[in-house]
């Protein structure tokens, strides 16, 4: 039987087993999904034992491990160069490649929602809250969504970290962040994204002002986590009046594409799908 992981500390909350592990009894595949909770310093060996292991197909990659996994790999898609993040490790000829699902998903889901320059006639101004892993995809995707136009923040409780991020780790990309002061909330913002880990453990909270967003129905606040279902974050924000959205769909997304490079099978993301992971 066949072996993928999800990788990433902490693990206990990653949903993707029970979704993978549904799309491979539903299309009849004889494979297995596990999580795996690593250190930083276990990422080599990991990576040896999915070249060395015939049964290890492949695996994802999570929070804190999207940019700390490429030195380890032997190649990566146009997408994760120009992010340098890494989502998905596919096995092909005993090499490992490393690509970047979350890109394209995020940008699906704001499409979906009709929140880009083609449905506004304008640019979105957007915020990014967090300078981690997955952050890069996100301003991937914001620059394609605006058609490298417009403007966009990112804050980051460490401010060098966002510094680092918007000056010197993202060369490829024509539509540079601003970075801001923590706290230092613009207003007439469109999007609002948490792209941080802070909401995966209950009550935890940003402690970030954003009352004056108060009855702003037309602004969206995203929060990438998708389990707990809603953070703090996304309560304050639907009690102030404004739209709310998260990870669910941008992990459904991201899966399915992994799956397609894994499997060569493109998944249907139906009712099943949706129930199975509000249930859990």
């Amino acid at each position: 039987m066949n072996s993928y992981f999800v990788i990433g500390n902490p693990i206990d909350h990653s949903l993707s087993p029970l979704l993978h592990n549904y799309w491979f009894k539903k299309y009849k595949i004889q494979s297995e999904y596990k999580k795996k909770k690593l250190e930083e310093n276990d990422l080599k060996d990991f990576t040896n034992d999915i070249r060395n292991n015939h049964s290890i197909k492949g695996a994802n990659v999570t929070v804190p491990f999207k940019k700390k996994i490429i030195p380890f790999l032997d190649e990566l898609s146009k997408v994760s160069e120009i992010t340098r993040s890494v989502n998905t490790i596919i096995k092909q000829n005993g090499k490992l490649l490393g690509d970047n699902t979350d890109a394209t998903a995020f940008e699906d889901t704001l499409n979906d929602m009709k929140y880009s320059i083609h449905e506004y006639g304008r640019p979105l101004t957007s915020l990014i809250i967090g300078a981690g892993g997955v952050t890069s995809s996100i301003i991937f995707a914001i620059e394609k969504l605006n058609n490298a136009e417009g403007t966009y923040y990112i804050m980051n409780r460490t401010k060098k970290n966002a510094d680092d991020l918007a000056l010197k780790n993202l060369p490829n990309v024509n539509l540079k962040p601003k970075v801001l002061d923590w706290g230092d909330i613009p207003k007439n913002l469109d999007i609002i994204i948490n792209t941080t880990s802070v909401g995966l453990i209950k009550d935890e909270e940003l402690n970030l002002d954003f009352s004056t967003y108060k009855g702003s129905k037309n602004t969206l606040f995203y929060d990438l986590i998708y389990n707990p279902k809603e953070t703090n974050f996304l309560i304050d924000a639907r009690k102030r009046g404004n739209k709310v959205m998260n990870g669910k769909m941008m992990f459904i997304l991201q899966a399915k594409k992994a799956f397609l490079e894994w499997t060569k099978v493109d998944v249907d993301i139906d009712d099943e799908v949706l129930k199975l992971l509000d249930n859990d």
